[in-house]
């Protein structure tokens, strides 16, 4: 269990920084990557390769519009637009599973959104039935999918199940009523429990609850009943994360009201009491914002030195190659990052055209490769064994990093970091600075712009 939270140090680390789903960071990927560099890139990385990959879907599809949203969705009840959408979907990913072959096994694939559940259990599985027709799934191959209470059923969820679906994550944000209306996101109660019942009687074994801290409305009070509910309800995982409020980014966020947002000081102690609520009850606090049962295969995981992170945060398939479909999806294998376009005519313009989908992307250096891992390291593992780095990339530790290990006598002398002439460990509370340590190692944030780029880091 950890223990009572500081706000002092949750104050002093209170700065912008990635999140480090990947490294290099999206800001620097680039237009000068583009569809061409990509397929020559696919064909060179499964050129005879036989090791495991991982599959992303994008489902930008919604109902409604939640005001805090960050990602890329579409607010529509026209269902030809959807229907229209997954042929374009089916296009894309049949001209990569040309390159990529059934010969590589899929070890994990996630749906996300938008609200994949906001398909017709039909099209869930038509979709399904797609993907294995041209994949070869593993016996074991973790399936996930995010899901919306609002609108879902039975049906829909035996769908999933049916085609592999083994993990959920459903969307909660807040149990509170008035801050749902200040989200424009009604979801009573009862819908989160019965969709956590209809995946228990359909043997869909893991269940993980996505919270929001920092929302218009929320108090310590009214939050501590939300975690106290979750806690009842009993996932077998639980993400928490901090509202980024970013209307120069995302303009619905302007329907927001900044005066009823929480102050700075309010959300460290709903971060504070969250930590404690979800320790206190048995949860294995990850890092960041993760949360599991010390059974669960994510807390296994991590102790096991197996733990990975990508666009979709943390995960338990580390070693697998990333390939992901849809509107702004990022694939990541080898030194490569490629990110999918953003707006609709221009992916449907590179899918119709026989083009893949790139926007952007970004060809690792050694450089990058190398702090990379380092910083890959201390989100997962939450300590840097520098042999291994040594080995692994013929460098000399201490000499590579000087500049690095000086920015981290600060998180050492708060307790956060022990640093000794082997490894380099996050101690217990300092999993809460996971963003702020991994920093000290990113060679691109001197000479770039953090405000309005990234979100504050607790």
């Amino acid at each position: 269990m950890l223990g009572s939270v500081s706000l002092d140090l949750l104050r002093k680390y209170d700065k912008p920084g990635p999140r480090y789903t990947s490294y290099p960071t999206a800001p620097l990927f680039s237009a000068d990557y583009d569809a061409k560099k990509f397929e020559i890139d696919l064909i060179r990385n499964n050129d005879e390769n036989t090791s495991p990959i991982s599959l992303y879907l994008h489902i930008p599809f919604c109902d409604t519009l939640c005001y805090f949203c960050g990602c890329t969705t579409f607010v529509t009840s026209d269902r030809t637009r959807i229907e229209d959408y997954l042929l374009l979907l089916k296009k894309e990913i049949a001209k990569a599973a040309f390159y990529i072959g059934r010969h590589r096994p899929v070890v994990q694939m996630h749906w996300g959104g938008g609200t994949p559940s906001y398909l017709t259990p039909n099209q869930i599985l038509d979709l399904t039935s797609f993907l294995r027709q041209r994949f070869t799934f593993a016996g074991d191959a973790e399936f996930s999918v995010e899901i919306d209470p609002r609108g879902l059923t039975r049906e829909h969820l035996q769908a999933f199940q049916a085609g592999g679906v083994n993990r959920i994550s459903i969307g909660v944000q807040d149990f509170d009523e008035r801050v749902q209306r200040a989200v424009h996101r009604i979801q009573p109660e009862e819908l989160t429990r019965q969709a956590m019942q209809f995946a228990r009687e359909l043997g869909i074994p893991s269940i993980n609850v996505d919270l929001i801290y920092g929302l218009p409305l929320q108090t310590v009070e009214t939050f501590q009943r939300t975690l106290e509910k979750v806690v009842a309800l009993d996932p077998e995982r639980i993400a928490v994360f901090n509202f980024a409020y970013v209307p120069w980014m995302k303009p619905h966020q302007k329907l927001l009201h900044p005066e009823d947002l929480p102050s700075a000081e309010t959300k460290l102690h709903l971060l504070k009491q969250t930590i404690e609520t979800f320790t206190g009850a048995g949860y294995v606090y990850i890092g960041m914002d993760h949360f599991a049962r010390p059974e669960d295969e994510m807390a296994a995981a991590q102790a096991e030195k197996k733990l990975h992170r990508n666009f979709q945060g943390y995960s338990t398939r580390a070693g697998a190659d990333l390939f992901a479909f849809g509107l702004s999806s990022i694939s990541h294998f080898g030194s490569v990052y490629a990110q999918n376009h953003k707006t609709m005519p221009e992916y449907r313009r590179a899918v119709e055209e026989g083009r893949f989908p790139t926007a952007v992307g970004y060809r690792m250096g050694k450089d990058d490769q190398i702090r990379n891992y380092v910083i890959m390291r201390v989100m997962c593992d939450l300590e840097v064994v520098k042999a291994d780095v040594e080995e692994k990339f013929g460098i000399l530790f201490d000499e590579y990093f000087d500049s690095s290990l000086s920015e981290l006598k600060e998180f050492v002398r708060d307790g956060l970091v022990r640093h000794t002439i082997e490894k380099i460990t996050v101690e217990r509370e300092g999993r809460m600075f996971l963003r702020n340590i991994a920093m000290c190692f990113d060679a691109y944030l001197k000479t770039m712009r953090r405000e309005n780029v990234f979100s504050k880091t607790v």
